[in-house]
């Protein structure tokens, strides 16, 4: 089996971007809460504005999670709109882990912009992912709904574990008995990724007015989503197009990172690739053997397969839902194996 890296289904895109635009508002009203500093980078991050404070005209984050709640609101037999609170939550939590992120991996551009430490300086970048995180917790807790609260207090300390598993997994050799396992990669991708779509899962499904036991329900295809889309992720890291991407052609590689195809192909004990990747691809040709040798080693195919069986499984899941939207979900689903970017 293949992902098909094609363009998404046209109503996919109009209902991601009708998303944004709906909860836009929402959210620059929670982040004009902050003092002018965090504000503004705060509003770079979202690519509402460039460094110097000169407005953009769009906001360039796909939509997924924020969608994601609202179709769940709406299988709950509520409406988008009752999902927005949670929405804006994870969009913030979103942005937050983003910027601390890019502080720790040293990550000087995303989305084809600066990052927000590389553009203002470290110690403000934290002060503004840190003014976004306590607006996200500020945000639902204003709801009242304890159970919502609950849940994303509970999947912040996932992604602060996934994020510290992901920090180690530099400091591992890339083979041996030491060397970081699928089964690793795996727990490490549900903290940091898949968590999070849960939630928001979860979050519409609840506001929506959803019983507590079918929120789990969407938790868990949620985070069968959120695997199949860190997969893709990963990916397009290596095998992605850099005008789409916004990053050069085998980044990852580049940069040294154990991702999935990776940590898949180094278990055919290829002493050749070991060695590439242990001194980082210096130019185009070495970095274009190593992924050759990846591809070779079947690093591509298992990460394309699990792709795949991950929204399989999330597709079963909405399936049995019932309700409405159910056909949004499924398309939201395929959108996450088929994106390019």
């Amino acid at each position: 089996m293949t992902i098909d890296l094609t363009a998404p289904p046209v109503e996919v895109t109009e209902l991601l971007e009708s998303t944004r635009r709906r909860i836009r508002p929402a959210v620059q009203k929670a982040v004009e809460r902050l003092q002018p500093v965090p504000r503004q980078i705060s509003e770079f991050t979202f690519g509402w504005r460039e460094a110097d404070g000169t407005p953009r005209g769009d906001d360039e984050g796909k939509g997924v999670r924020p969608t994601l709640a609202g179709l769940s609101a709406a299988a709950a037999g509520g409406d988008a709109a009752d999902a927005v609170p949670g929405a804006v939550a994870v969009e913030l939590v979103h942005a937050f882990s983003l910027v601390h992120d890019d502080i720790m991996d040293e990550d000087e551009t995303r989305r084809h912009r600066m990052t927000a430490w590389k553009a203002y300086g470290v110690g403000p970048a934290i002060l503004a992912g840190d003014g976004l995180l306590a607006l996200a917790l500020d945000t639902l807790a204003r709801t009242g709904d304890a159970a919502a609260v609950g849940r994303l207090t509970s999947v912040l300390v996932e992604l602060v574990n996934g994020q510290a598993a992901d920090t180690s997994f530099e400091h591992r050799p890339w083979s041996g008995p030491e060397a970081v396992t699928v089964e690793e990669y795996r727990a490490m991708a549900v903290g940091k990724t898949a968590s999070l779509l849960g939630c928001a899962a979860a979050l519409g499904w609840l506001l929506g007015g959803g019983d507590r036991e079918d929120a789990e329900k969407m938790d868990r295809m949620g985070r069968h989503l959120g695997l199949a889309f860190q997969a893709v992720d990963d990916l397009l890291g290596i095998w992605g197009e850099p005008e789409v991407t916004g990053k050069a052609v085998h980044n990852d590689l580049r940069q040294g990172k154990k991702s999935l195809p990776v940590i898949a192909a180094l278990r055919s004990g290829d002493e050749e690739l070991a060695l590439l990747l242990k001194a980082r691809p210096a130019d185009g040709r070495e970095a274009h053997r190593a992924a050759l040798l990846i591809e070779r080693a079947g690093g591509r195919a298992y990460t394309e397969e699990l792709a795949e069986q991950e929204t399989a499984a999330a597709m079963e899941i909405i399936d049995g839902i019932g309700g409405g939207c159910g056909a949004e979900l499924a398309a939201l689903a395929r959108y996450v194996v088929s994106r390019r970017a």
